[in-house]
This record gives structure tokens, sequence and C-alpha cells, in this order.
């Protein structure tokens, strides 16, 4: 299947990392990064999700997208992952995951930058940040490698500062709340008439 095609497909929800470039990999196009291994995710019908790495050299960071693929199965494409740290390919895997656990692929995909879109980029920021927080041994300092990619790339790109300012504290008071990665989602679930 065509990126393209994928990116036309009915009800995607695509990471904002696309055609990012960091000063180091636009001087030497060789930077390399072992890809980590995914994590666990279910959907929140209980579908696990397929986790697909694509290379491709007109991405020059990771970018990851949820969806189904053809057949009908719940998939997070990740693409050009060797381009970015760790610490960034495990916030878009569980970034992307999110967006399965809360039925974001299956409801109708809102407009891109309307309100109802960006708050589904909150949550799924929210719910990876949880995660990351509570799954991992070192959670604090991969969410700080993270937030700074993300910092950096957002001004790269030229998002306006409040933009990024809002994304990053975001996910800032997310890693305080006293709730679950688990119990957010089942909140979300609810509140949509999901669970």
């Amino acid at each position: 299947m065509k990126m393209i095609d994928l990116m036309h497909s009915k009800n995607i929800i695509v990471f904002v990392l696309l055609s990012l470039s960091f000063p180091s990999w636009a001087s030497n196009d060789k930077s390399s990064f072992e890809i980590t291994d995914p994590p666990n995710c279910s959907n929140n019908n209980g579908e696990s999700v397929i986790f697909t790495n694509i290379r491709n050299s007109n991405i020059s960071s990771a970018a990851g997208m949820a969806s189904r693929d053809n057949d009908g199965l719940p998939v997070v494409y990740r693409f050009s992952y060797h381009k970015s740290s760790e610490s960034l390919q495990r916030f878009i895997d569980l970034h992307e995951c999110a967006h399965h656990q809360t039925g974001d692929i299956d409801l109708p995909h809102p407009p891109r930058n309307s309100q109802a879109h960006m708050m589904n980029e909150s949550i799924s920021d929210c719910i990876a940040t949880l995660r990351i927080r509570d799954e991992y041994e070192e959670g604090q300092s991969i969410l700080k490698s993270a937030i700074s990619e993300l910092e950096t790339a957002m001004n790269e790109m030229g998002f306006p500062s409040t933009s990024v300012g809002s994304r990053i504290s975001n996910i800032s008071n997310c890693f305080e709340k006293k709730e679950t990665a688990q119990e957010f989602i089942e909140g979300v679930l609810e509140f949509r008439g999901l669970n």
C-alpha cells in the first residue's frame, strides 16, 4: 500500500511529526537509531494492534499513524523510526496506540486542527505520558527526552510558541495525574459511550 493511499484512508490519525528537520540530520542523512520493540497495545474492542515499520527516505524523523489495514485489522504504521531516538519512538508508539485504545480509529475523524481533533491529540499525548511514567523504570528520563525532541521539532516546523507551550504543558500536567493510563482510558470511553 502506498503512503499516499494510507494518508487518504478513512478514519486515520496522523501523529504530526512528518517532514521534521533536525539540524544534525539535515547535514548527515546517515544518522540511524535502533528501532525499539513496539509496546503491548490492544484497542477498545480487545483486538491486538499490529505495528508495521516503514522506511521512507523523504521523512526526516520518526512519525506514526494509527488506522485499520486493508483487512480491517488495527495497525500503527511506524515511519522512519530509524531516524529518531528511542524515547521519541516510544512516545509516538504509545500516542498512536492511545488512538486505538480510546476508539478514535472507529469514530468519524474530526476536521484537522478543529477543537475535537486537537482534543483527541491531547488525550493521546496524556495516555502516552501516563504509560511512560508507569511502565518504564526510567519513565521520567524517557519523557524528558521525548518532550525536548517534540519541542525542538515543533519550533523548527514553525508552530506558534503558544501551541508548543500548550502541548508541553499538557504532557507535563499529565505526568502529575494521580490516575493510571487505564483509568484515564476508561474515563474517555465512558464519556464517549464506548465501554
